[in-house]
């Protein structure tokens, strides 16, 4: 049933956003506004223009808390309607608003973008046309309230399957459990959690993410749950897998009714956790040999090792105080110590250790010693200082042989020099 916004004051969920006879208008129509949690409402926004819109309507959401809306199939349409005596276009949305828990639910005014054209300005125009409140409640029927979690369906089946033994297990062996809920009227969404995490010894519990799956039938909402936990045997043990039980409220009979799995005991025939059968003496004896001849030859490797590897360590620390690389590092610390007596004796030792072309040569290297010999003999700024550091620390920086020819002249020699003729 629909009622045009004439009829706002008397009946509640009814709105018609413009009054003027060439202006958009809006129609809500809300003919319930009580459902049991899970259950839908059905919502129609309805918009009317006397010409036609170029763009279609920018639709509000509805998003609520506790509140779950979908839109069905087709849910979108034109219309046409009669006003004032001419056919006006329009476009129409349906909305399904279901409350998730029970309880009074008021949705603010909402806005709809409507973009139309004025054939007497010759142009398209745009106008925001606004509901008014909407109100509709989540009721729980009679019989009904004492259900925890909620759950409202025309039917629901609830199934088990056992992968494997729970009377004879050992240690090793696995159990799959899986139990399915299907219902019809409701989305499996509102299902709870079916399969509690239980604490057996000697078992360990490998739970799978739940499967949820939904169809929509032109609004009759369906779909099933699906939950499945492995149990692993580790040790001697097991215990009780509870039953499972849920209460429902039939939507079709009016009354509440239970599904249920029954439940199970896992036996693990096994030493209990944190013990273990006892090792065989000639066992024993086995393990404790092995583990000596396993020390005896780790002792004997270090022996045979050690001085070869000594030797090596010594090679490489030698070679690395040698190298090029060891001397560009003591002239750097002395540039950023701004150290001039270090620097001389530190640049001659890394010039020494350089492949190539004397380093000291370079004019960007020249011009910076003398810079910072001015600086020093002459008398000049602080600052000029700081300056001819950091010039000479670049123009060595471009000195520097890139590449593996920089520390050709201390290459490590080879560990045993005889052995390759």
């Amino acid at each position: 049933m629909r009622l045009l916004l004439l009829l706002l004051l008397v009946l509640p969920g009814v709105v018609r956003a413009q009054d003027a006879e060439t202006m958009p208008q809006l129609i809500v129509d809300f003919p319930e506004t009580e459902a049991i949690p899970g259950q839908s409402l059905s919502l129609r926004l309805t918009v009317l223009v006397p010409t036609f819109m170029p763009k279609p309507p920018v639709w509000p959401s509805l998003e609520a808390p506790n509140l779950l809306v979908r839109l069905p199939s087709r849910s979108t349409n034109p219309v046409s309607e009669r006003v004032n005596g001419e056919t006006w276009a329009g476009i129409s949305r349906h909305y399904r608003i279901s409350p998730m828990v029970p309880g009074q639910v008021v949705l603010p005014p909402q806005e709809v973008l409507v973009t139309w054209q004025d054939l007497k300005a010759g142009e398209a125009r745009q106008a925001t046309l606004t509901t008014g409140p909407i109100a509709f409640a989540g009721v729980v029927p009679e019989g009904a309230e004492g259900l925890d979690p909620f759950i409202a369906a025309a039917d629901l089946t609830l199934t088990q399957q056992i992968e494997g033994e729970p009377a004879a297990m050992v240690p090793g062996d696995s159990l799959k459990r899986q139990v399915t809920v299907k219902v019809t009227g409701v989305s499996p969404m509102f299902l709870p959690q079916l399969l509690a995490p239980v604490e057996l010894p000697g078992v360990a519990a490998y739970p799978d993410a739940p499967q949820l799956s939904e169809t929509d039938d032109r609004g009759a909402l369906s779909g099933s749950r699906v939950e499945s936990v492995t149990y692993l045997a580790e040790a001697g043990g097991g215990g009780a897998l509870p039953e499972i039980r849920l209460d429902w409220y039939d939507t079709d009979d009016g009354v509440v009714k239970t599904a249920s799995a029954s439940g199970l005991e896992l036996r693990i025939d096994g030493p209990p956790p944190g013990r273990s059968a006892p090792l065989e003496p000639a066992r024993l004896a086995l393990l404790a040999g092995a583990a000596l001849v396993g020390l005896a030859v780790l002792w004997l490797g270090l022996r045979i090792l050690r001085p070869a590897l000594s030797r090596r360590r010594a090679l490489r620390r030698s070679a690395y105080l040698t190298s090029e690389r060891h001397a560009w590092r003591g002239l750097m610390q002395a540039i950023r110590a701004r150290d001039h007596a270090a620097l001389r004796p530190a640049l001659d030792l890394w010039a020494e250790r350089v492949v190539g072309p004397d380093p000291r040569r370079a004019a960007p290297v020249e011009a910076a010693l003398l810079a910072l010999g001015a600086q020093r003999y002459g008398g000049g700024a602080g600052s000029a200082g700081e300056t001819g550091w950091s010039t000479l620390r670049g123009a060595l920086e471009a000195a520097r042989p890139r590449g593996p020819q920089a520390a050709a002249r201390t290459a490590l020699p080879p560990l045993n020099p005889g052995g390759a003729l």
